[in-house]
């Protein structure tokens, strides 16, 4: 199976504290699992970790249909859990059962503006992304905040994610900053970026990233006939159009496939070439991706139909975790409630 374990951004690692998390708005996937969970997986047996299902960020762009994250919630900790999250070394928790959190968020939002938070280029981007325009709701655009209330509560000193999410952690320690200015000691820790070295792949269609939301992405649950059709629909070069072709490699999702999954990078180096310089077809290229990813899905797959039996269990083990989860973020904040003359 591919493993992150040897990458060199987890790799040796210990004694950190860290906060992941997702938003429960569909079923993980391929994305994830080369992205985050792996690395999760590795992080998780000599640091401190907590994942965050974060149901309440999830709302900002999805209050007119709150079903489907409350119908996600479960499914997201059935991912973790198939792909090797132990919950007795990783902390899994619900975002809208902590009000701890809730009640950190609406003190920071004191100490920013409503400027600041339109300057971060993540929101920008996730504004344009939806569509919003002028109509932004008001939680989506405070949710850095949220962000900002999850990661100091929690007392992380590192916070695994793209560069993307890098202006997200600069707020945080900024607000972490003004707290402990307030507070005349240190009540709050900064947080670093633990920048993922893994591939962001691309949707089966070519078309941006894998994504839950746009329907290109193979899901960890995919059956085996739903994995050959998806790998057989991927895009590769519209332009090569016969074997003898010269094809591009450049925006070809099997090739990006390849690259994040196939044991062999030295044979797909050498396909990249021939496919270049014209000579390799993509039913071939297909062909060695399927029996690939169909032997890293196919053991998550039944271990995920395994824990379905008990979803109860499930959803057990995300109240303990919860539980945990609210006695751990308690004394910080306590800390800034005094901060705050409260």
């Amino acid at each position: 199976m591919f493993d992150t374990t040897n990458d060199p951004a987890t790799n040796g690692l210990t004694g950190r504290t860290i906060l992941t998390g997702d938003r429960p708005t569909g079923q993980l996937h391929l994305g994830h699992l080369a992205g985050t969970l792996l690395a999760r997986r590795a992080l998780q047996e000599e640091n401190r970790q907590t994942i965050l299902v974060a149901d309440l960020q999830a709302l900002t762009d999805n209050a007119g249909n709150p079903a489907k994250v409350s119908g996600n919630l479960l499914e997201v900790v059935l991912d973790y859990l198939a792909v090797g999250i132990d919950p007795e070394k990783t902390v899994i928790a619900r975002q809208s059962r902590m009000p701890e959190l809730m009640e950190m968020t609406l003190l920071f939002l004191n100490l920013v503006t409503v400027s600041r938070l339109q300057r971060n280029p993540t929101i920008k981007t996730e504004v344009e992304a939806r569509g919003f325009g002028e109509s932004i709701p008001a939680g989506f655009l405070c949710y850095p905040v949220s962000q900002a209330a999850d990661i100091t509560a929690f007392g992380a000193d590192l916070v695994p994610a793209g560069d993307d999410q890098a202006p997200l952690i600069e707020l945080s320690n900024e607000i972490a900053a003004r707290v402990n200015r307030l507070a005349g000691s240190e009540v709050l820790r900064r947080a670093e970026l633990l920048r993922s070295r893994a591939p962001r792949l691309p949707g089966i269609d070519g078309h941006g990233k894998m994504s839950k939301s746009a329907c290109n992405a193979i899901l960890l649950s995919d059956s085996s006939d739903e994995i050959r059709r998806k790998v057989m629909a991927m895009y590769t070069d519209p332009d090569h159009l016969k074997v003898s072709d010269p094809g591009k490699v450049e925006g070809n999702v099997v090739f990006a496939m390849l690259d994040a999954f196939d044991p062999d990078q030295e044979e797909v180096e050498n396909l990249k070439d021939r496919y270049r310089a014209g000579g390799l077809g993509d039913m071939a290229l297909k062909r060695r991706l399927e029996p690939i990813l169909q032997e890293l899905i196919a053991p998550i797959r039944t271990q995920r139909a395994f824990l379905s039996r008990d979803m109860g269990e499930v959803a057990a083990i995300l109240d303990r975790g919860t539980e945990r989860a609210r006695e751990d973020v308690a004394p910080r904040l306590a800390g800034v409630r005094r901060a705050f003359g409260l």
